[in-house]
């Protein structure tokens, strides 16, 4: 989409802070960090949300989950919460696919 601001950062129109990148996703950090390690994970597709992954596109969903943990790994989170927001009353601010994670800190229970 070409006005997708997640679009834009994974065809490397807008600068962003990698900490991963292959042909399928894209993981950089977090502009307002809500934890000492804060990063997103998006897809290089379009997707909307959550509540768009399908047969056809799942294997993009999984492939982004292995993603995630293989940098936490690297990053040296022992834990870690995964967070993923579908529209706007759920805080989902960006209309794209993408997964925060959040470690270094306490995750208190119920969130919000």
């Amino acid at each position: 989409m070409s006005d997708c601001l997640f679009c834009k950062i994974a065809a490397g129109e807008i600068p962003s802070d990698k900490v991963y990148e292959d042909e399928v996703c894209l993981a950089f950090k977090d502009i307002d960090p809500q934890a000492p390690l804060h990063f997103l994970v998006v897809p290089k597709t379009h997707i909307g949300s959550v509540a768009e992954v399908s047969a056809d596109n799942s294997a993009v969903v999984a492939h982004m989950l292995t993603v995630i943990a293989k940098v936490a790994r690297e990053l040296g989170a022992e834990s870690y919460r995964v967070v993923s927001n579908v529209g706007e009353q759920a805080g989902q601010s960006v209309p794209h696919l993408h997964f925060h994670v959040l470690s270094g800190r306490d995750m208190t229970w119920p969130p919000g």
